[in-house]
């Protein structure tokens, strides 16, 4: 009677993280989905505990190199657009206090990726009539709160530079078509105003949202890189 082998906790880990950060940077799956696919994929219907499965950053960390690996030359240029996208945006939210998390903050964002941006503000709803005065067409959904504190309100829409209402954003929208071939998707949380101190923690060392200012020297490290590449 054969004794069957024991699972190594740190190797089943590591494989998992590698197995899940090939379907994010090839198909856009979430890292919760990317992770329990990965380790059905490995162990079948086996149920694992929890702890035994890779944390985001260590998964964020095999994302990475996994576009330096295969996507070295496009994935720079596609975050780089994304996080355009995202700062014109920003820039009309402004009075809501907008701040940018996700893929496009963390440096991953694929083709696949939306932008995701959460506002603070004494009136949420503002945020919506905002929108509605813009002349966009958003569906309303809800998030998780980040602190799991509840649902947060989100609105969603698909970017097709019709705003803000401007030259930069038509360009924009040029630049995104050949890019990307396809609109962005952008979805915007709806916090109050008194969450936003609740959301400048960087466990890690890894912040998990910025504002725009943060947003513009990312942009300008960007450019900085492209352009010490291309001498």
């Amino acid at each position: 009677m054969s004794r069957r082998t024991p699972i190594d906790p740190t190797r089943l880990r590591n494989e998992i993280a590698q197995a899940a950060a090939r379907m994010i940077a090839e198909d856009g799956a979430d890292y919760a989905t990317a992770k329990r696919k990965a380790a059905r994929q490995l162990l079948g219907d086996v149920r694992i505990a929890g702890d035994w499965l890779p944390d985001n950053e260590m998964v964020e960390d095999e994302v990475r190199a996994y576009q330096a690996l295969f996507h070295a030359e496009s994935q720079p240029r596609i975050l780089a657009l994304l996080r355009r996208v995202a700062l014109l945006a920003m820039q009309d939210l402004a009075d809501f206090r907008p701040y940018l998390a996700g893929a496009v903050l963390n440096g991953t964002a694929t083709e696949h990726s939306d932008i995701h941006l959460q506002c603070f503000c004494d009136s949420p709803k503002d945020v919506a009539l905002h929108l509605l005065n813009a002349g966009v067409d958003f569906e309303t959904s809800e998030t998780r709160h980040f602190a799991n504190r509840g649902e947060v309100e989100t609105l969603s829409f698909l970017w097709r530079g019709q705003w803000p209402v401007q030259r930069e954003a038509r360009l924009l929208a040029g630049e995104v078509r050949a890019e990307l071939g396809a609109p962005v998707g952008i979805h915007i949380a709806l916090y109050d105003a008194n969450d936003e101190r609740g959301a400048r923690g960087e466990p890690g060392g890894r912040p998990l949202r910025i504002d725009e200012g943060a947003l513009r020297a990312l942009i300008a490290a960007d450019e900085a890189a492209a352009d010490g590449d291309t001498l």
